[in-house]
């Protein structure tokens, strides 16, 4: 649609424009959930599963590298966790709601796109050449949270609760709807947190915050950060540094990435 025809849409051709975006989004996601419905076995034994495995990748890095400080410590989910059902219609629930999260994951540059193509007609030509691959940075960000929250924090939470004991007369057996809840959780948490740079960039071009805000208020980000992390992960030192490091660094990335659009806003 040409911008002279968006802006002579009223608000009720707005909203029907977004009921549509909300509609194919929606259709993207119930599409790739069908397929990875059907592809079940492989999804739960080669993925969902994997990370209480120790061959999952990491697990076998961190007992290797375990192995060469002389640190048992470091191998992690060497002993397969044990995942029950006791719920009659349990399984099947759980593959339903397994489908939804792999559907939105990865239909989610999809979704970007659609709800992109819904704003972009409302800039003018430099924000556009400004916001060129938009929908790449949105997306690369967002699947490198969940690969990160996958492959780093998922298997250290899975040990820590996995191994946790208040005596040894309590036998860990964790049901499968608390085991796929904590990994689909950490998973989407850090892929959402992942998109820090462009939550800040809209903030910036939207005149609600400042690079001298974001400096300022530094600190009170940190403890922010360490609070999220905090919920987001197994309660010890090793695991709140793997999440707080990344999302720290990418707020300093934020704040230069907000300078820079300040300083353009001002020469404009």
């Amino acid at each position: 649609m040409k911008k002279s025809e968006k802006d002579d849409m009223g608000f009720l051709d707005h909203l029907e424009e977004l009921r549509w975006v909300l509609v194919r989004a929606t259709v993207s996601v119930l599409v790739v959930s069908v397929v990875a419905f059907i592809f079940s076995d492989f999804i739960f034994n080669h993925i969902i599963l994997l990370p209480k495995s120790p061959n999952f990748f990491t697990n076998r890095v961190l007992c290797l590298l375990g192995h060469r400080l002389n640190s048992a410590s470091l191998c992690i989910n060497s002993s397969p966790l044990k995942i029950i059902n006791i719920n009659m219609a349990g399984q099947f629930n759980t593959h339903i709601m397994v489908s939804v999260y792999v559907g939105f994951i990865v239909a989610f540059p999809f979704v970007a796109l659609q709800f992109w193509q819904f704003v972009k007609p409302a800039l003018n030509d430099i924000e556009r050449r400004r916001t060129r691959g938009a929908v790449f940075y949105i997306s690369a960000l967002f699947i490198l949270g969940v690969l990160f929250g996958y492959y780093i924090i998922s298997p250290l939470t899975i040990h820590f609760f996995g191994s946790y004991s208040v005596s040894q007369e309590v036998t860990n057996q964790i049901n499968i709807g608390s085991y796929i809840g904590s990994v689909a959780s950490v998973t989407l948490a850090t892929g959402l947190l992942f998109e820090l740079p462009i939550l800040i960039v809209f903030l910036t071009k939207a005149g609600i915050v400042t690079p001298q805000f974001l400096k300022k208020y530094r600190k009170h980000t940190f403890i922010l950060i360490m609070v999220v992390a905090a919920i987001i992960t197994p309660p010890d030192v090793l695991s709140l540094l793997l999440v707080c490091v990344p999302l720290w660094l990418l707020f300093e990335v934020s704040i230069v990435i907000s300078a820079r659009l300040y300083r353009r806003n001002l020469k404009a």
